[in-house]
């Protein structure tokens, strides 16, 4: 007999306390409060984790890591852009490359990788339909040159920059290759984003039971309480943003790691429920959770982010450096050969990993 799903208390009670807490501001103050409100935020982004799970198994898949992916970029976008819009000057030039290409990195090095070894751990070898993962490589790599690599070597404008018509030009592309995507995904091929069935040799005692799909009463409160997580996470992390660029100042690392803090915030719900869905031998869905957010985040976030850019007149580069290149292709060229087979293995999670703490490593040393 399959569980029921129930909202639990702590899920309800995080968003509802976290906005009393933030519309405390206007007569509290000091380092107390700002500990507070970030409790606060990981309570909103694990209880956001929650309610979009619980939608996910409403709608199914992939609708509902499509969901999430896009409930995430929401988060992203208007974080990058009313940091921007606050900033003055050159501050936050290489906010919205910082953040996208640190949401990329963390996504097919940090919580693929694992993912690989969570589920290699429990289950040794899991399976996925390569079909589904190759399409959203293709149109990954495609766009990640488009907008990384070639500002690089467009001689119209200095220091990896767009003009403000390339910028539209690309930024044009790249939504119409996530919407492409995303027809393909939910639509056309449906099929290759659904997990194949186990074979006798991989199947498990430990084999999840799934429950039963939610009521339509607790999707639609799920739904509500969703959008008050992502919206609280979104003012919350605006607000102590501040301190986080204080504290970067203050340690003496470089500002690039402040795109990565904010890439962290956002992601920390997906990396979640990706990690849980590989524990639970369901390696397609967090396949699905990653390259969803990783398209979503370069082929929604910087097309958005371009266009308010080119109407508030505040200047954007997007151009990666040699070092970061080398790290990127690094990291596409081994998660393309690790998943080329359909299968996966722990070596393949320990690899990818490698990758993404020697990016964290440089990114604080450069």
């Amino acid at each position: 007999m399959k569980k029921k799903i129930y909202l639990v208390g702590w899920t309800i009670l995080i968003p509802v306390l976290a906005w009393l807490a933030y519309f405390a501001h206007y007569t509290m103050t000091g380092h107390l409060y700002s500990i507070l409100l970030s409790f606060f935020l990981i309570g909103s982004v694990l209880a956001a984790v929650y309610h979009s799970e619980t939608i996910a198994y409403r709608v199914g898949e992939p609708y509902g890591t499509l969901l999430l992916a896009f409930a995430i970029t929401v988060i992203e976008v208007s974080l990058i852009i009313s940091i921007m819009l606050s900033a003055k000057g050159l501050e936050t030039i290489s906010l919205a490359r910082d953040t996208v290409f640190a949401a990329v990195m963390i996504i097919l090095t940090g919580i693929i990788g694992i993912c690989i070894i969570v589920g290699s751990i429990r289950y040794k070898v899991q399976v996925f339909t390569l079909q589904g993962v190759s399409t959203a490589m293709i149109t990954l790599v495609a766009i990640i040159a488009f907008l990384f690599i070639l500002p690089n070597y467009t001689i119209s404008h200095d220091n990896g920059e767009y003009t403000s018509f390339q910028l539209i030009f690309i930024s044009i592309t790249c939504l119409a290759l996530y919407i492409g995507f995303t027809m393909v995904q939910t639509i056309r091929h449906r099929a290759y984003f659904v997990a194949p069935k186990p074979k006798d040799d991989l199947e498990t005692e430990d084999q999840e039971i799934l429950p039963e799909k939610p009521s339509l009463k607790v999707t639609m409160l799920s739904i509500v309480l969703l959008v008050l997580c992502l919206g609280i996470v979104v003012v919350l992390a605006k607000y102590l943003s501040k301190d986080v660029d204080a504290l970067v100042v203050g340690a003496g690392a470089p500002k690039s790691i402040v795109g990565v803090i904010i890439a962290g915030i956002v992601l920390l719900p997906e990396g979640i429920a990706a990690i849980r869905a590989a524990y639970n031998n369901r390696l397609q869905t967090s396949l699905n959770l990653a390259f969803g957010s990783a398209l979503a985040s370069i082929g929604l976030s910087i097309p958005v982010v371009a266009v308010a850019s080119v109407m508030a007149d505040f200047r954007m580069t997007l151009g990666i450096n040699i070092k970061s290149t080398v790290l990127l292709g690094l990291s596409l060229f081994i998660i393309t050969i690790s998943l080329a087979t359909g299968k996966t293995n722990i070596m393949q999670g320990f690899v990818l990993l490698s990758i993404f703490l020697l990016y964290l490593f440089t990114t604080l040393a450069p």
